[in-house]
């Protein structure tokens, strides 16, 4: 298995929003804002060579919407994905799956596009495009307080070119195998309705992609939730179990949205779970 990290975008959201109830003299010491109170974010892909599949997990904001809708995030070095692609010597055309962790536009909206004629189709032409029950039906039926960020253009056209695909959701508990991906997932609900987290295996090590589960290094203590989870309760205790579990196990965490540290661990301490090391994936492969 071969690993590559893709930073394809950055953009900006406010940091109130960010961290919910944390004061600003608290989270501005790890994600410091500028004078609009907007903090530095990135979108990262994590790209997976495994034998004869060729597996993306997450594909960024794309850039469908407008001028207007993109001005509120700020975005540069839009269209990143596919310079990063073709730096690594792949095409679109090659990519054989799409892990969606979620249908929010900033993880999914890479993964439609518009043809020359100006009709929506799938990016990866070749893939199969991946999500769960759960979370498409809560998606194409959004509640008020999400569906600003629940944009059908991303992902009901991939229904309708038959290129959708379901993880399976366990009944009870949070870890499940899935198909034929040779990985396994954690569904967290806090953020939005079963939220897909990635867990991959490297040799002996352990690797999850955190998505928005733990969006940067700076959200690791407890009550750093974001404003836009839908559930904060609930996220606090998946945050508490994960991390829990992560420090006991060594396990090694993906950060998509953070803009500098792309794999942390983390350890106990007096004042709970916090961070132990920051690698590049370079580092996280040689290890």
């Amino acid at each position: 298995m071969k690993l590559h990290s893709l930073i394809h975008e950055n953009f900006k959201l406010d940091g109130g929003a960010m961290f919910g109830v944390v004061p600003k003299t608290l989270w501005q010491r790890t994600n410091p804002a500028d004078e609009d109170n907007l903090i530095q974010m990135a979108t990262r892909s994590l790209l997976i060579e495994d034998g004869d599949r060729l597996i993306l997990i997450d594909t960024g904001m794309g850039d469908k919407q407008s001028d207007k809708f993109f001005g509120y995030y700020k975005p540069t070095n839009r269209g990143g994905l596919y310079r990063k692609l073709e730096e690594l010597g792949y095409t679109p055309d090659d990519i054989t799956d799409v892990i969606m962790t979620h249908l929010h536009f900033d993880h999914c909206g890479g993964s439609v596009i518009r043809d020359q004629e100006g009709n929506l189709v799938p990016a990866f032409p070749r893939a199969r495009y991946w999500s769960n029950e759960k979370h498409w039906d809560w998606a194409v039926h959004p509640n008020r307080r999400e569906r600003a960020s629940f944009l059908k253009e991303n992902f009901v056209p991939l229904q309708e070119h038959g290129v959708l695909h379901f993880v399976p959701t366990p009944d009870a508990g949070n870890r499940l195998g899935a198909t034929d991906l040779k990985m396994d997932f954690i569904f967290v609900s806090g953020h939005t309705e079963s939220q897909m987290l990635p867990v991959l295996y490297h040799g002996d090590k352990t690797l999850v992609f955190m998505a928005d589960l733990l969006p940067t290094t700076g959200h690791i203590p407890l009550p750093y939730v974001m404003g836009y989870d839908t559930r904060p309760l609930i996220t606090l205790d998946e945050k508490d179990d994960f991390l829990n579990w992560a420090a006991d196990n060594g396990i090694y965490l993906f950060l998509e949205h953070d803009p500098e540290n792309e794999i942390i661990t983390v350890k106990h301490t007096d004042k709970g779970v916090r961070l132990d090391k920051i690698l590049t994936l370079h580092e996280f492969i040689n290890l």
